[in-house]
């Protein structure tokens, strides 16, 4: 009995199969799902959804709606992984949609359904269990599972019209293809990937289709009614949300969103590295989707199995081209342009831990970009299970074949016997799915959360506390407008305080009451003022007249409510003071000591840039702005590198609140390195302990803070870095005299100062 041709009225492809694997796909996602936020982009866009916000440039409206809609779904006990649960069945309907897609194709050339549906099954499991594509499907870091998903659909749907273009329902199709692809890039440009791919397949199967006006006027039609979703982002912005990045209320600022002018990326003909290089980024990022584990001898095993599938995949796509020509085209070009066109054009600096051997003589992104090629790793998964089959067919082959009639062709199969004994080909299929679990799940992992609450119960009611990037900042954004955790604490970034935007956020944003029930023990039996305006005494228009940068010739003194700061040119980037410094600034000048101002340890030597160190006492994993006198004495101990540090609150944070410790030791991995800095917070507050712990006399409780030094470096991946704490004098900057004053600070000056000035962009 031959097989059906796909064209023929008794073709059906398998959608019982393709939802079975799909839920599977889902069941394996499920069981190494994110049971909250994690770091990166996971919290601002958890937060971003359930305050119906906008997020980073270009704002994910589409997102934003199914995000919210899943926030309140009863499907998971937290609003996080509820979210989670989102990106885990977008990625298992895409396995669906590959699933489908393989299966199709091997039509022409696999006689019996059970042998598709095999093929079809390998196709999603290894697009599935890629690294990036499962570390992305159990955490909604990105939006890039919602696009997966629309790419896989718009996917099947162009190989289905490809069979039959002429077919009643064609037209229909390419009208459904138009509006996925303007749906996808409402919800991130990455959606309109597959539009080069389709053009391409219109043009090959029925090239006449570029006359046919009405028809490409309802294609682009389709589309923009697609892309009408983005009318969400002024709408909501005019409710000034809780997140609202951009603050997209009028055309200029929605087009600068949507533009992304604020990363000011340049030209595509600008290299930022060479072409060799970014080639070179892809392909180390190919290496990982097969074996990401850090443990084992890299270098051999990620190159030989990349070799591997990068051999399947080049030999699917071959005998995709022979055996099913009309859908190549689509399917080659759609692969084409998400690899070498997407490299070309995202243009990226070299990788994170990329050709370590030149160090910092060249620019790095400043984390691993493999997730931006999330869909190339998964609709691989098509072309290595189109390989793998055929050298199962052709393994079969060797035990005895015949010829036999498949979709109108005459081609050798393998007998029964054949086919069974050659499946032992397949268990190659198997190996991401072994070789990246322990990597790529993320089931119990709290650290991010329980990050977020460890920082934020480090800050006094009411008080305001400056971070400086992406990880230090929206795991607070989650935990306070998800979660209602210190939403008392006013959280300052100063990578986006130079921004009019963020500026208008901080100004609009209420002050809430401090809840003493909910917040640490330490704060209890205390009365703490609510403050009554806002943490700058300026307007939005006045703050973002400030200038850009303010470069410096020599020392300036900042004084402030006895605050004295000598800031030298010398200690500061470029030598000048950026807006973000002067709004810091300006935050102490307007809002201290009514508030209470902290620098997370994050920041680094941020506020000794800005000549502050004098003023400086660590609590825990922060640092708290005093009034001098500030000197050593029995609850105050200087310790090394680390200053002053109050023992007390440090000691209490770290026994009775902190919860971060525990959930490193729990989570024992650590795959993420440029977000290594979160946890290393741990190991060094916990070698900070030992050294307190020691001064006191505690030889036995310093002992067990050492340990859990060690055991939080292993379990971040850097063993044998913790030796005994050792104490070193202070050594702080003296005032200069003579040194310029800056009297744009003076909160009296604004108006006058200010009112003409025009707020740059």
């Amino acid at each position: 009995m031959s097989a059906v041709a796909p064209t023929d009225p008794d073709y059906r492809p398998s959608y019982a199969a393709a939802a079975i694997v799909g839920a599977a796909v889902l069941l394996l996602y499920l069981v190494t799902l994110a049971p909250t936020t994690a770091m990166w982009d996971t919290s601002e866009y958890i937060a971003a959804a359930y305050v119906l916000g906008n997020p980073h440039p270009p704002g994910n409206p589409l997102f934003v709606l199914l995000g919210r809609v899943f926030a309140v779904l009863p499907i998971a006990p937290t609003v996080a992984m509820r979210i989670n649960v989102l990106a885990a069945i977008a990625s298992a309907a895409s396995a669906a949609f590959w699933f489908l897609v393989t299966e199709r194709v091997l039509v022409h050339w696999f006689p019996a359904r059970w042998q598709r549906i095999v093929g079809g099954a390998l196709g999603a499991l290894i697009g599935a269990t890629a690294f990036t594509v499962w570390n992305q499907s159990v955490a909604n870091e990105k939006v890039y599972t919602i696009a997966l998903l629309g790419l896989a659909a718009v996917s099947w749907l162009t190989v289905r019209w490809c069979d039959e273009p002429d077919g009643v329902k064609a037209d229909r199709t390419l009208v459904l293809i138009g509006y996925l692809l303007g749906l996808g890039f409402s919800n991130h440009p990455m959606g309109l990937l597959a539009l080069p791919a389709v053009v391409v397949a219109v043009l090959v199967r029925r090239p006449a289709m570029i006359f046919r006006w009405k028809l490409i006027v309802a294609f682009a039609g389709a589309g923009l009614l697609g892309a009408t979703v983005f009318a969400i982002q002024p709408i909501r912005a005019g409710f000034h949300p809780a997140i609202n990045e951009g603050d997209p209320r009028t055309w200029h600022d929605f087009w600068y969103n949507l533009t992304r002018g604020q990363y000011g990326k340049p030209s595509v003909l600008d290299r930022q590295a060479p072409l060799s290089a970014q080639l070179g980024m892809y392909w180390q990022y190919f290496r990982w989707q097969w074996l990401r584990a850090a443990t084992l001898a890299q270098p051999v095993w990620q190159n030989v199995l990349a070799g591997v599938y990068l051999a399947l995949g080049l030999g699917g796509g071959y005998v995709h081209w022979r055996r099913d020509r009309s859908s190549f085209w689509y399917f080659g070009t759609f692969l084409f342009t998400l690899t070498i066109a997407l490299v070309v054009y995202l243009n990226f600096k070299y990788g994170y831990s990329q050709a370590q051997e030149m160090g910092d003589y060249v620019l790095r992104e400043v984390r691993e970009r493999d997730y931006f090629y999330i869909v190339s790793f998964s609709a691989w998964g098509v072309w290595a299970a189109l390989g793998l089959a055929a050298v199962w067919k052709s393994v079969g082959e060797m035990f005895g074949s015949e010829q036999r009639t498949v979709a109108g062709a005459r081609v050798r199969v393998p007998h029964t016997h054949g086919w069974a004994i050659g499946s032992v080909v397949l268990l190659v299929g198997f190996v991401p799915l072994a070789a990246n679990w322990k990597d790529a799940s993320r089931a119990g992992q709290t650290t991010t959360r329980d990050f977020a609450y460890d920082l934020l119960q480090s800050v006094e009611p009411y008080g305001i506390l400056v971070t400086v990037g992406d990880n230090d900042t929206f795991p607070l954004w989650y935990a306070q407008e998800v979660e209602g955790i210190r939403k008392d604490v006013l959280v300052a970034n100063t990578s986006l305080l130079g921004t009019d935007w963020y500026v208008k956020q901080l100004l609009r944003r209420p002050i809430y009451e401090y809840d003493s029930a909910r917040g640490p023990a330490i704060y209890r039996g205390k009365h703490w003022n609510r403050p009554s305006g806002p943490p700058l005494r300026m307007s939005a228009a006045q703050a973002n007249a400030l200038p850009p940068e303010l470069p410096l010739s020599e020392p300036m003194t900042f004084e402030a409510h006895g605050v004295r700061a000598t800031i030298r040119p010398d200690r500061l980037p470029g030598g000048a003071l950026v807006r973000a410094d002067l709004l810091v600034l300006q935050l102490i000048n307007d809002s201290w000591p009514d508030r209470p101002v902290y620098f997370s340890r994050t920041t680094g030597d941020y506020p000794e840039q800005l000549g502050l160190e004098e003023h400086l006492l660590t609590q825990g994993i922060a640092r708290k702005l005093v009034p001098p006198p500030l000197a050593p004495g029995r609850d105050t101990v200087l310790v090394g590198h680390q200053g002053l540090v109050d023992a007390n609150r440090t000691l209490a944070l770290w026994y009775d609140v902190y919860r971060g410790p525990q959930s490193v030791l729990r989570a024992g991995r650590w795959v993420d390195q440029p977000s290594v800095q979160i946890p290393f917070l741990y190991v060094t507050e916990a070698a900070l302990v030992a050294q307190l712990e020691a001064d006191r006399g505690h030889a036995q409780r310093s002992t067990q803070a050492l340990d859990m030094a060690r055991q939080l470096a292993d379990a971040i991946g850097l063993s044998g870095i913790i030796q005994p704490a050792a104490a070193s004098p202070a050594l702080p900057l003296p005032v200069e005299s003579g040194a310029q004053t800056l009297p744009f600070l003076d909160s009296t000056r604004h108006d006058s100062a200010r009112r003409d000035s025009p707020a740059p962009r």
